[in-house]
């Protein structure tokens, strides 16, 4: 899905799924948005029309406004609609005009202050707000306030903080409405056509507005969930409820059976065409069949990872190779065929994939996980690199019973 969502009159509207978090959970696409403006919202032109179509076919439940309430007299809020509810919660209680700000207004110290008395005094607002984004599981929110960058990242930042995303995502998150500020400036002048704007920063948002906002609110209150307990009021429980709320369940994993054999089948034939499309000559589809999967059944082990009730991922686990490793003495596993279904899997579901058969060779009472990739796949090798493998040699002749012999990088790594 595309994070960004074009619409006519709405200028930065998104969608928060997708990202992932540090326990390798993904934020559920289609729950909770972030946007400016809802007011633009309106249905006296065509192009009107298509957005408000655009904008019901998301099937949005809560809006939560976060203006003034002065703002919304003067420029009005979403229209109404039998399937809204429209709460309106004025996080900010004290006014500032970015527009007429001196140029020498550095935007990073200045806006994150501005944020910070958000947090201190929005303490009402903020709470409701969380609380209303935690019932998305009953129907998708969004959020926003005028130019859906301030008020809304920080309300946005909170959200994925408490989710567990990574800083570094959150200030991402919040920087890409950089994207949006040619269209924001020019609303801004389309609708203020005697005034003169003196801030160049206007519309902006540069990653270190939000990294100061994060750090000072860290350092004053020992961790973000630390003000939210404390400040807020919304303890671990609440916590948990959001993220039941607006993440895809964990995976989970089990033993494959002959009964998953077909699956196993298609697994590695979508893989075999995955990789032939992208230029990768490694798996052809209608190579290994049940049989295949049969035997490693029989002599070793075969997992599946699954995303809820659909399966996500499979891999082999072996108990020696003597094709590519020879002869060896009962230390190690081998991780074969890490295969996973893009249309489930969420992002880093192979990495996932791999500690959990790391999980299982440790618990065998073996200290070391090994596999091998084709020598001629940097790219793969730089993957099983990046996740603690060392490359430890090359065998340029494996059989791998395909009919002819072929050169792996063979790589491995000693499990704690």
């Amino acid at each position: 899905m595309n994070r960004h969502i074009p619409f006519n009159r709405l200028h930065n509207f998104r969608d928060l799924g997708g990202y992932t978090t540090e326990d390798g959970r993904t934020v559920r696409w289609g729950r909770v948005f972030r946007s400016d403006a809802l007011s633009r919202l309106k249905a006296t032109t065509e192009a009107d029309a298509e957005d408000w179509d655009r904008f019901l076919g998301l099937g949005i439940r809560t809006v939560i406004d976060l203006r003034y309430p002065w703002e919304i007299e003067a420029k009005g809020k979403v229209p109404e609609h039998p399937s809204l509810t429209y709460h309106n919660q004025s996080v900010e209680h004290r006014p500032y005009d970015q527009p007429s700000l001196d140029p020498s207004v550095a935007p990073g110290p200045y806006l994150a202050a501005r944020y910070l008395e958000v947090a201190e005094d929005g303490v009402k607002e903020i709470r409701e707000t969380l609380e209303l984004i935690a019932t998305a599981d009953e129907g998708p929110v969004v959020f926003h306030c005028a130019s859906g960058k301030d008020r809304t990242g920080l309300v946005a930042a909170l959200v994925l903080s408490l989710l567990g995303i990574p800083e570094k995502t959150i200030v991402e998150d919040f920087a890409l409405t950089e994207r949006a500020t040619d269209r924001l400036l020019s609303d801004w002048h389309a609708t203020n056509p005697d005034r003169t704007l003196t801030w160049p920063a206007y519309g902006r948002a540069p990653a270190e507005v939000m990294t100061e906002f994060l750090s000072t609110l860290k350092t004053r209150h020992g961790s973000i969930q630390a003000y939210v307990t404390d400040t807020l009021g919304l303890d671990n429980t609440f916590t948990e409820s959001l993220r039941a709320a607006l993440l895809d369940p964990p995976l989970t994993f089990r033993r494959a059976t002959e009964n998953d054999l077909p699956t196993l089948v298609r697994l590695r034939d979508d893989a075999a065409r995955w990789q032939l499309a992208h230029g990768i000559d490694q798996w052809k589809p209608g190579q290994l069949g049940e049989p295949h999967f049969r035997t490693r059944l029989a002599e070793g082990e075969v997992w599946l990872a699954l995303q809820g009730e659909q399966i996500a991922g499979a891999w082999e686990l072996w108990w020696d190779d003597p094709a590519a490793w020879g002869p060896q003495p009962p230390t190690a596993a081998y991780i074969h065929r890490l295969m996973t279904d893009r249309r489930v899997a969420p992002p880093g579901t192979g990495r996932l994939m791999l500690t959990e058969a790391e999980r299982r060779i440790a618990a065998s009472g073996r200290p070391l996980s090994r596999l091998d990739c084709l020598s001629s796949n940097p790219r793969l090798r730089e993957y099983y690199q990046a996740a603690g493998y060392t490359v430890v040699g090359e065998q340029s002749t494996k059989d791998g019973g395909l009919g002819s012999p072929y050169a792996v990088t063979l790589l491995e790594k000693r499990l704690a």
